[in-house]
């Protein structure tokens, strides 16, 4: 799994029992996702269609650093499936994880647009 975003927990972030508040990581995961589709599937128009069981393992607390990892499961015709860890880098402890999270990349209808992506491309062999 690749780690591409970290998060400082700050006081803001946190529940009354002053652990990281679950809805907070779950909005800095769907963002992270929505960008990583928007840079995969090359279009900005991307929403959030599925998630599976969302399995919180663990927390974090004020000052924690936590890290979010996203993997490709496959592509579809207009969708892309990923599945999510978050980690504490702090406690070494996974936070949360998602198995299958289905982002879909829309036209400008709104409706599901195919993609025509198969495989994960890196920034750095687009530049090439």
């Amino acid at each position: 799994m690749r780690f591409h975003t970290r998060k400082w927990v700050k006081p803001e972030d946190l529940n009354p029992n002053g652990t990281l508040f679950g809805g907070k990581l779950l909005a800095w995961i769907d963002e992270e996702l929505a960008l990583y589709a928007i840079i995969q599937l090359e279009n900005s128009r991307i929403v959030t269609k599925h998630m599976s069981e969302i399995n919180f393992r663990s927390s974090a607390r004020q000052g924690d650093i936590v890290e979010i990892g996203i993997d490709v499961v496959r592509f579809g015709n207009s969708s892309l499936t990923l599945k999510c860890e978050a980690r504490n880098i702090m406690t070494r402890e996974t936070i949360i994880t998602i198995d299958t999270i289905t982002m879909v990349s829309l036209g400008e209808d709104g409706k599901p647009k195919a993609h025509g992506k198969t495989t994960i491309e890196y920034i750095n062999d687009r530049l090439k």
